[in-house]
């Protein structure tokens, strides 16, 4: 409000979980009530995961799914439904460069990621009848964030003990500009990483073969270090 010509009626803040999907097409009404069409969302919602499959509990990867993916597809079927009704609108989903790829420790994760893809890619191709409803689909590599504060463990009830330094990650700023100049752009999926993250997408995507042998690598000395009590990269923002 103090550095544009907003109003405030131009700012709507709704408290959301994404986890209660009953409360999805209220908060969409709401939104449409105020405002009179939505067009722009972005799902940026979830959280990471750092634990070992072998030691994770089951209903961990039922709680990353039910938010990262479910959450997210519930919330974009409401809206969606408006903007079919208007012929326009864009979906952005913040994914990850874990949607393209696997990481050890992050197994759930990578898999509600890799769903995320599979679903927008999917229904992009279900509305090629609104060629002006776009599906964005957004894959950041590590970016100085609070999700690793945040991140499920091998327990719902466990969080993590110590974050590390987040110096060396993309920051948030320009994570934001890039994804923005990807929406204006209607780029169907974007890569946003610095290197060395960047050149590994690009191994995974062309050379699957060397990129599962340099990532064995690279998880063997991430899991050791893991155990060990030491803090090492964690590729992820969303």
């Amino acid at each position: 409000l103090e550095i544009s010509n907003l109003g405030d009626k131009d700012i709507l803040v709704l408290p959301l979980d994404l986890t209660q999907r009953s409360s999805h097409e209220a908060a969409t009404n709401s939104v449409l009530k105020h405002f009179g069409k939505i067009d722009v969302l972005i799902n940026n919602g979830g959280r990471s995961q750092r634990s070992l499959f072998v030691d994770t509990n089951l209903d961990v990867f039922s709680a990353i799914m039910e938010l990262n993916y479910l959450g997210t597809i519930s919330l974009t079927k409401y809206v969606l439904n408006h903007m079919i009704q208007r012929r326009k609108g864009k979906i952005v989903t913040v994914s990850s460069v874990m949607g393209i790829m696997g990481a050890p420790l992050a197994s759930g994760y990578c898999a509600s990621k890799h769903a995320l893809q599979g679903f927008f890619n999917s229904l992009r191709t279900e509305l090629t009848d609104y060629p002006q409803i776009s599906i964005i689909n957004i894959c950041p590599g590590p970016v100085q964030s609070k999700i690793i504060q945040n991140v499920f463990t091998e327990n719902l009830a466990k969080s993590l003990e110590s974050s590390g330094d987040q110096s060396h990650k993309m920051p948030t700023d320009r994570c934001v500009r890039l994804t923005l100049v990807s929406v204006a752009n209607d780029l169907k999926e974007a890569w946003i990483s610095d290197n060395p993250y960047l050149a590994v997408c690009y191994l995974w995507q062309y050379a699957p073969t060397w990129a599962w042998w340099l990532m064995s690598k690279m998880g063997k000395r991430r899991i050791q270090n893991f155990k060990s009590g030491v803090v090492s990269w964690c590729p992820a923002l969303r």
